[in-house]
């Protein structure tokens, strides 16, 4: 489960995951500043803390302001939606449902039984995948929600925790947004890619809870 992660504004784009899109960079970067380097949480009620992601919009990639996890009939769903798992969302029919990249530094997950948090990150921007849906606050204000695709960890970091998200390479980030394959195949592919992003990550106990 992935509960919280961060956007460090100093971040290189070394593998060319927003290649070409510099406003958006440069933008993100911004709003990494503004945050002031504060771990992302799930969305709630009170503190509506929206972050960055990046969708599909009339045939290009667009950054918006997201809420994370879902919004139902006005509130925080009561189930479970910070997080999907990729093993459930390649049974779909049909396509996958509209699609997002998280843009991200790093991630934290707690060892258990030890209850050590990590931090897990790699130096570098990568791209979680998220699927996405619409949703309405109690005022009617309407907001993009977001939940982050998850998958069994690698060798390499299950022994932290049993679970990472899927890491989008920078040349499937279109394809992962806007294709309309069988969500068995789109998912599958996405998985294999991720395979070799997860490679260079790695994970450092920390002093403190994130």
């Amino acid at each position: 489960m992935c509960a919280s992660y961060g956007l460090d504004p100093r971040f290189s784009d070394k593998s060319d995951i927003l290649a070409g899109e510099q406003a958006m960079l440069d933008a993100l970067r911004e709003w990494a500043r503004d945050n002031a380097d504060e771990t992302l949480r799930p969305t709630g009620k009170l503190k509506r803390n929206l972050n960055p992601v990046v969708t599909w919009a009339d045939g290009a990639r667009t950054r918006e302001s997201a809420w994370w996890g879902y919004l139902v009939d006005g509130e925080p769903a009561k189930f479970p939606s910070i997080n999907t798992r990729s093993e459930r969302l390649r049974t779909g029919r049909g396509a996958v449902p509209a699609r997002a990249i998280v843009p991200a530094t790093r991630w934290f997950e707690m060892q258990k039984p030890q209850k050590v948090w990590h931090e897990f990150g790699s130096g570098e921007l990568f791209a979680m995948a998220a699927v996405t849906r619409p949703g309405r606050a109690a005022d009617g204000t309407a907001y993009t929600c977001y939940s982050i695709v998850m998958q069994d960890s690698p060798e390499q970091l299950a022994g932290v925790h049993d679970r990472s998200p899927v890491l989008i390479p920078a040349g499937f980030v279109d394809e992962w947004l806007s294709s309309d394959a069988p969500a068995a195949d789109l998912v599958d592919e996405a998985l294999a890619r991720s395979r070799a992003e997860l490679e260079r990550v790695s994970a450092a106990a920390m002093a403190g809870r994130p």
